[in-house]
């Protein structure tokens, strides 16, 4: 059955932690001593308990040595690196130097400025590049031209539909204006004319007069249908 895996932690218990120190301790300086046997090489150990006590291994003639050239070697390759990284920054510095002296006098030539210098193989290449340049501005300026253009067609466009939007409203408010108008026109001309309050006589029936005598009348009646009789 094979160990467990160690949590690596602090461990609290003083006495376990003592414990383990000395273990490991004894361990890792086996492994120094094994190390430098077996590789033939420089070991140099240094350890220190939590109480400030030292503990080391050294495989050379004495530890003083061995640091005094870890010393020698780690500030060694420090003071040559600086050196190399001064050099390649100066060697960036020249590249850089030579292109914008490049970029100037070429700025210059499409100025105009400075052509005596220049052969006829070298002038042609400018005219070249010239030719170029011109085309593309001309090539950006149509197709600036071209858009502005097309922006202004939207712009007419868009006030067109404006101005008939405003000339239909303006011509739906001038008939009901007119409508209007006419309303009030023919409600003057229809109160200035005068009213005629005349009536006509109703037929009047005799049974309704006053003092008149149904009696009689029926009586009138009867007397006519015996008669015939």
């Amino acid at each position: 059955m094979g160990r467990g895996k160690v949590e690596l932690k602090r461990i609290e218990n003083k006495i376990n932690r003592q414990v383990t120190f000395a273990k490991r301790r004894n361990g890792l300086l086996k492994k120094a001593y094994e190390l430098s046997v077996l590789c033939d090489s420089e070991v140099g150990l240094i350890i220190f308990s939590s109480r400030g006590k030292l503990y080391e291994f050294c495989s050379g003639p004495s530890m003083a040595k061995t640091i005094e050239r870890f010393e020698s070697y780690n500030y060694g390759q420090e003071g040559k690196q600086p050196e190399k990284d001064s050099q390649s920054s100066y060697q960036d510095y020249l590249r850089l130097k030579s292109k914008v002296e490049l970029l100037r006098r070429t700025q210059r030539h499409l100025l105009g400025e400075d052509l005596e210098q220049l052969g006829l193989k070298e002038l042609g290449q400018l005219e070249h590049k010239l030719d170029m340049s011109l085309k593309q501005i001309r090539s950006i300026k149509i197709q600036s031209m071209l858009d502005d253009l097309s922006n202004l067609r939207r712009k007419e466009e868009s006030l067109l539909e404006a101005n008939n939007e405003l000339k239909r409203k303006l011509e739906e408010m001038g008939v009901s204006e007119a409508a209007r108008e006419h309303n009030i026109a023919y409600n003057a001309h229809h109160l200035s004319q005068p009213m005629d309050f005349s009536f006509e006589p109703l037929p009047c029936n005799n049974a309704l007069q006053i003092g008149y005598s149904v009696n009689s009348a029926v009586r009138g009646e009867v007397n006519n249908v015996g008669f015939d009789l």
